[in-house]
């Protein structure tokens, strides 16, 4: 069953199960519909860094967390840079990025708390968005896996950050992998290959050779692969089928779109007890 279920109504696709099992907890990801930006941003981007006008991305993020039911100081963000580094997030990092790129988190690809009221965010247009949960601890995160974050093993590093922080034990996390790049548009060649073939002796399970030097390389497929070699289950581990380059009516493709193009936003919160979000 697909685990991100489309609104229309509100241009997000949620992480309904996560959402109905546990009181409070919002999750989810953007669409490319429904915002203020222009062409070649049209038009829900929220990305500050690819050259959308500001006052446009601060607006789309803003209907954001109102639709969510929290207050946009809590938008919470980093500076992604294809890398493996993850941060807690505490009072003082709360906020950051939110509407200017001097404030995120510097290089930054894993964010992660167990505070209610942060929303945590993080932007895409192919690269793979995952989404951590433990319940019993009430601690959430996410973590953006393009092909360098994926063979870097970023989300290893996410389910060590949660023991080390939170005393999580594996076999209580779950984790969500959502829209990117599927295996039938992401083309790659023999330099991403090499580096792919070093992160797991399974990697054939996620790479279908095209021709000489070239292969479909299903990112998605990859990140479920090493979460199982960490110790998850099948049953802990929930995958998308979107694809973002089939998709472009619905997702930004930076891949499909030449380069020039918007970030939709993945999203997790626990909102603050005793608020709910608005019907």
């Amino acid at each position: 069953m697909e685990p991100f279920v489309q609104s229309n109504s509100t241009n997000t696709m949620h992480l309904q199960s996560w959402e109905n099992r546990f009181t409070g907890l919002l999750a989810g990801f953007t669409t490319r519909v429904g915002g203020t930006s222009r062409t070649p941003y049209a038009s829900w981007n929220m990305g500050l860094h690819v050259g959308d006008n500001p006052d446009d991305v601060v607006s789309n993020r803003r209907r954001l967390a109102k639709q969510l039911g929290l207050p946009f100081e809590a938008w919470t963000c980093a500076d992604q840079v294809h890398g493996t580094t993850v941060q807690q997030v505490s009072e003082e990092w709360t906020g950051a990025g939110r509407d200017s790129l001097d404030t995120v988190i510097p290089g930054t690809d894993g964010l992660h708390t167990n505070q209610a009221g942060v929303l945590l965010t993080s932007f895409y247009a192919d690269c793979v968005p995952l989404f951590f949960l433990d319940p019993r601890q009430r601690a959430i995160g996410l973590a953006h896996a393009g092909w360098r974050g994926t063979a870097g093993r970023i989300g290893e590093k996410m389910v060590e950050a949660f023991e080390q922080a939170y005393g999580s034990k594996r076999e209580e996390l779950l984790v969500a992998i959502g829209p990117s790049i599927g295996g039938c548009c992401y083309e790659v060649d023999e330099r991403v290959i090499v580096q792919i073939e070093r992160t797991t002796k399974q990697w054939q399970q996620a790479v279908h050779p095209t021709e000489p030097g070239k292969y479909l390389l299903d990112l998605g497929q990859l990140n479920r692969l090493l979460l199982l070699e960490l110790g998850l289950r099948q049953e802990q581990i929930s995958k998308t089928n979107w694809c973002t380059s089939c998709r472009t009516d619905l997702f930004y493709s930076h891949r499909k779109e030449a380069g020039k193009t918007g970030r939709m936003a993945s999203f997790i919160a626990w909102q603050q007890e005793g608020v709910r979000k608005d019907s």
